[in-house]
């Protein structure tokens, strides 16, 4: 194991690093345009070689931004940012865009190899109207020099405060197929783009879209600037309301979701919690299958 060490830009992000390099920026300050839906992300990602593994402001959506926790379809509100998904019109651009309001943190530990934040943040409609609130959880750690890995935990409560009851949806529940994107999403570098999809019991590739019977996913992708490629493993987690669904893509653009809501709307009623739980392993080189599956077993939730 291996200490972390981190720098706090007050009002701007938190900078985790092991040794030279940087792993993870948890951006939280202002200056996110509106229609992109302004809110914390996680972004430049690396490896402990220093492999760029999140992609920012993609020219294809650049509401993408790393990894960040965000929702498209809330009661006819958009948290994800961009255009919004209208069945039968496809993505037009409405004025419906809302934020994720940064309003403080409770938690800033660090301790030797582990780093834990507690965020409180609002959901804040474009109305102006506060929505959800929410109680954010980011632990970073398992950081292994030799084996080359890093872990996060990311678990999230959301609170209904907007006086009537909230329909949580994707695009998949308002009509278009396999777009059931909605959650903790994470985009990776272009790079990336056309690499492998795994997952338990043999499975893998792009027709794990929509699927659920698998409780991780890996992707992995060669690397730009640094030699050789990248392994990140998603753990789907837990969700209070439903199942997690996968969605995820190699092409045209590296994607992967667990989403909470792909193609069944959540309501949640007035004063009600939503609780989500995910881990991601980010790991040097590109392994193989069976060296997945052992590290999908040992951080296991």
């Amino acid at each position: 194991m291996s200490a972390l060490t981190v720098t706090h830009e007050h009002g701007m992000k938190i900078g985790v690093a092991v040794g030279e390099v940087e792993i993870a920026s948890y951006v939280y300050g202002p200056g996110v345009a509106a229609f992109e839906a302004p809110k914390p992300y996680m972004h430049p990602m690396r490896t402990l070689s220093g492999a760029l593994v999140s992609a920012y402001r993609p020219h294809d959506h650049r509401w993408h931004k790393g990894a960040q926790m965000t929702w498209s379809h809330v009661s006819g509100q958009n948290f994800w940012g961009g255009n919004t998904y209208v069945h039968g019109r496809g993505y037009v651009p409405l004025d419906n865009v809302g934020a994720m309001r940064h309003d403080g943190f409770d938690i800033i530990d660090l301790t030797g190899d582990e780093l834990t934040l507690r965020e409180t943040l609002t959901w804040v409609a474009s109305t102006g109207e506060r929505w959800v609130a929410e109680t954010r959880t980011l632990r970073w750690h398992g950081v292994d020099v030799e084996r080359g890995i890093w872990a996060l935990d990311f678990a999230t409560q959301l609170l209904n405060i907007r006086g009537e009851e909230l329909e949580l949806g994707s695009p998949t529940t308002h009509g278009r197929t396999n777009a059931g994107y909605t959650g903790f999403f994470w985009r990776g570098p272009r790079g990336f783009t056309g690499g492998e999809i795994v997952t338990a019991g043999g499975g893998g590739g792009p027709e794990t879209m929509g699927t659920s019977d698998s409780p991780w996913l890996a992707y992995t992708g060669k690397n730009d600037d640094v030699d050789g490629g990248s392994t990140l493993l998603v753990l789907a987690g837990s969700t209070s309301h439903g199942t997690i669904t996968w969605f995820v893509r190699n092409d045209p653009f590296p994607a992967v979701n667990p989403s909470p809501a792909f193609d069944k709307e959540i309501t949640l009623a007035d004063g009600e919690t939503l609780t989500l739980q995910h881990r991601l392993v980010v790991a040097d080189r590109i392994w193989t299958r069976e060296e997945i599956e052992g590290l999908a077993a040992e951080h296991a939730l």
